[in-house]
Order: structure tokens, then sequence, then C-alpha cells
């Protein structure tokens, strides 16, 4: 199996690409039972190729994982204009929108253990760096941690259902929750833990800190 760190020749980066494009298309429209053949078909590779490249499954799904992080994800989460409340708002809303939108990968990367990597390290990170950002402005409660971002999310798409393919509902709702956000005089009751909430059942994966909790 090649590194996957490693720089690509352009031919090599080209069929790289074209699996990532084709294992997303393939686990959203077929499901997370979607094997190797099929997305190496799509492709229009070998699967000796999908192999060489990311050597098994776990592999290509933490790969597409990223994939859908960096180019759906990443852009705005990063993203940084004049207003610290919207910038934050978007970036829930559009994390939301791709996990609900690309649930299959979602659910195999968490089946996959992918998810408690570096990848959420990335994200947490990113979104931590949103929220620093919306308290130093002072247009959110200053109690808030990460966690709690990532539980508005999780709960947002707890109302997402077949009914409502335009996310009617999802759209309400991430408005109520994040309304809450807002600062207040009443101070927001202590969290259980500062682990960044995992899917029921599944251990959490970050360490959260709040903006005034420094990390070690």
């Amino acid at each position: 199996m090649s590194d996957p760190m490693r720089p690509l020749r352009a031919d090599a980066a080209r069929n790289h690409e074209r699996i990532l494009g084709a294992a997303v298309l393939a686990f959203e429209e077929v499901g997370p039972e979607a094997t190797l053949e099929q997305i190496a078909e799509r492709a229009g590779v070998s699967v000796m190729t999908l192999y060489r490249r990311f050597g098994g499954r776990d592999q290509l799904v933490r790969a597409v994982f990223d994939h859908v992080l960096a180019t759906e994800i990443d852009p705005v989460v990063t993203a940084r204009g004049d207003d610290p409340w919207r910038d934050l708002v978007a970036a829930l809303a559009t994390v939301t929108d791709v996990l609900v939108r690309r649930r299959a990968i979602h659910s195999l990367a968490l089946g996959f253990r992918t998810f408690a990597g570096e990848t959420a390290e990335r994200f947490v990170a990113s979104l931590g760096r949103l929220l620093e950002r919306a308290v130093e402005a002072g247009v959110v409660r200053r109690e808030l941690e990460v966690r709690d971002l990532v539980a508005v999310v999780v709960m947002a798409m707890a109302v997402v259902h077949p009914g409502d393919p335009e996310g009617v509902d999802r759209r309400r709702y991430l408005a109520l929750l994040t309304d809450g956000l807002r600062p207040s005089a009443e101070t927001l009751p202590p969290p259980l833990s500062h682990e960044v909430p995992g899917p029921p059942g599944r251990e959490a994966c970050v360490r959260s800190s709040s903006p005034e909790e420094p990390t070690a």
C-alpha cells in the first residue's frame, strides 16, 4: 500500500480523487454495504489499484470521511468573516447539512472508529476557534464549550425525517437551538463531563475545553 500522506504523481492523484468521488457516490447511493469492487468499477480503476492506494475498506472509509470534511465542512468551519455570530451559526448549519446529506458515510466512519482520530481533533479545534472568537465578541454565553456546539448539531439531526426532504424542520429547530447560545443572565448548569459527545452507545472521541479553560 502506498503512503496516503506522500505527494502523488499527476496520474496517481487523478486516480486518488476519482476513487474518493466514486466511493462517496457509492456509499450514498448503494449504502454502507457498497463493495470495493463496486467502487473500483465506478471509478474506472482496477480493484488492485484501489488496494494499492488505500490498503482496504477501513482506510478507504477514513479517506472518504477526510475528503468530505476537507471539501464540504472545512471551508465553512475555518472561514472568518466580520461577524463572529454569523460565522458560528453558518458553520453549525453546514456541519448539520453535510452530515444529513452524507449519513451513510458518517455511519460508516463511526462504525470503523475513524471519527475518533485526527479528523475529529481537527474538526473540534476549528469549532473551538470559532467559539473562542464568538465569546471574545460577546455574542455567545461565556460558559459554552465545544461539546455544546456538537450537541446542537446532534439534536438538530434528531428531527430529520423522510417526510421533510427540504429540511424545513431541521432549519427551524437549529435556529431555536442556536438562539440558546446567546448570552443570558442565567448561567448554564455544568456539564456531566468535558468530552465531546458521540452517538448513543459510542465512546466520546475528543475532550472539549471551554474558552476559559486552557488545554494542558
